[in-house]
């Protein structure tokens, strides 16, 4: 091989691996954890500041925006009432069916300038279930392996493949079914070893799936005993082996993700799970925590196996610490820089993520948040659902570095792309990039 061809190949691995690494391929980004392994997009911006472009999304969806290369992919339900804040209290929040139906549509954009790519109806279908008010008919996250874009629409039980252009590959009807207190679903998808991974938590017959990325077919499937749950899978490669993760209704379950065999349950923790776990190679970091009651955090090191108990007074193997009373809300926490970041009713606790002591624990001049956090090595974000964002460098003391607005409403986790971030608004998505990038609203 001559020298110049040697070098032309090195220079297309290393282009593809740089291209890799900018891109938020899933729920809480490449490792489902929300930590990116450097944060290059700006770190002020506001109305009139670092904005390269907003655009105006067809119909309401919770779900994240995802990327992979220059393509941005999102998902809607267009035709059903757009989600509204828990503390407007000027609408009747109760569980509702729309009237008619609804379109559940996917939309390509350009990550440059906003622009539509193309724009897909997988199915128009008045859903089965109704909704809390709060909640969409479009929740639930798509992911992408880079070829392929993954889709699931728990309110019509669809999960299907597309290419990259909007062709449809596969299909899989997994049922839909009615949830905890009529609230909705909100499980994203997660990839991991070439399979789709599906959580399915429901008040009729919950469930677990692994379907082939390439071809759509069922790899394995495991029942569950519990209701309704919220919170996505995590697909957690540690320092001894790759895990899948549920957070079930008041239980905890790995899986081998290849075979779908049981590796440990953990039972007793509290209530159903909203957020999802936090992770670093050594530790898994889960808890949960509901409007009028607070249920335990818990930090499991790798390698639990067998069913376990929690009892915060126990000693059990790989247990490596717990608090009680401490488990996050609807925002799911990160780890970053060796410490555990819980966001809570207005308050910040931040826990050395070995040990479980508490570093800092400090007001936030946030909201109510459902958004999760994301991170890297020297910054944490959070964001409430008015569009304040919060960012803080890491470390055992609260430092405020900035403190950003948009007037929006924000329940959606953000995608931070290389120099960009997507904020995902009921009424826009905004593209938050450095001026001197900027091309245009």
């Amino acid at each position: 091989m001559s020298k110049t061809l040697s070098w032309l190949t090195l220079f297309t691995v290393l282009f593809c691996q740089a291209a890799q690494a900018q891109d938020w391929p899933q729920f809480r980004g490449p490792n489902g954890n929300g930590v990116q392994t450097k944060l290059t997009h700006p770190l002020e911006w506001g109305a009139d500041k670092n904005i390269a472009w907003s655009v105006e999304l067809d119909g309401g969806g919770l779900a994240s925006p995802i990327v992979t290369g220059d393509k941005i992919f999102v998902v809607a339900a267009v035709g059903a009432p757009l989600p509204v804040s828990f503390s407007e209290g000027v609408r009747d929040m109760r569980p509702k069916r729309p009237e008619s139906d609804v379109k559940f549509q996917v939309t390509c954009l350009n990550l440059e300038d906003g622009s539509q790519v193309w724009q897909k109806t997988l199915l128009e279908k008045r859903p089965d279930h109704p909704i809390h008010g709060s909640n969409s008919f479009a929740t639930e996250s798509p992911a992408t392996d880079g070829e392929r874009v993954f889709v699931y629409f728990a309110a019509i039980g669809i999960v299907a493949a597309l290419d990259l252009d909007g062709n449809e590959l596969w299909r899989q009807d997994i049922g839909s079914y009615p949830t905890g207190n009529g609230f909705g679903s909100g499980s994203s998808l997660t990839l991991g070893e070439g399979n789709v991974f599906v959580q399915c938590d429901n008040d009729d017959e919950s469930f677990v799936v692994a379907f082939d990325a390439k071809s759509g077919e069922e790899k394995w499937r495991k029942e569950r005993s519990g209701r309704t749950s919220w919170a996505t899978p995590m697909f957690w490669k540690n320092d001894q082996r790759s895990e899948l993760i549920t957070c079930g209704s008041g239980f905890v379950t790995s899986y081998d993700p290849s075979s779908g065999e049981e590796l440990w349950t953990m039972k007793n923790i509290g209530m159903s799970f909203s957020a999802s776990p936090a992770a670093d190679e050594q530790r898994i970091y889960f808890g949960n925590s509901g409007p009028r009651s607070s249920g335990p955090l818990v930090a499991v090191a790798s390698g639990m196996t067998g069913e376990q108990e929690f009892d915060a007074k126990a000693e059990i193997e790989n247990l490596a610490w717990s608090k009680m009373q401490a488990g996050p809300g609807m925002a799911s926490p990160v780890v970053a820089g060796g410490y555990l970041y819980i966001p809570g009713r207005g308050i910040l606790t931040c826990y050395d993520a070995e040990k479980g002591d508490v570093a800092f624990k400090e007001r936030m001049p946030l909201r109510s948040m459902a958004a999760s956090l994301w991170a890297d090595d020297k910054h944490v974000f959070l964001i409430d659902e008015n569009g304040t964002t919060l960012v803080i460098g890491t470390g055992p003391e609260m430092e405020i570095v900035a403190e950003n607005e948009i007037d929006d409403l924000f329940w959606s986790t953000p995608a931070a792309a290389g120099d960009s971030l997507l904020l995902r608004g009921v009424k826009k998505l905004y593209c938050i990039r450095d001026d001197a990038k900027k091309t245009g609203n």
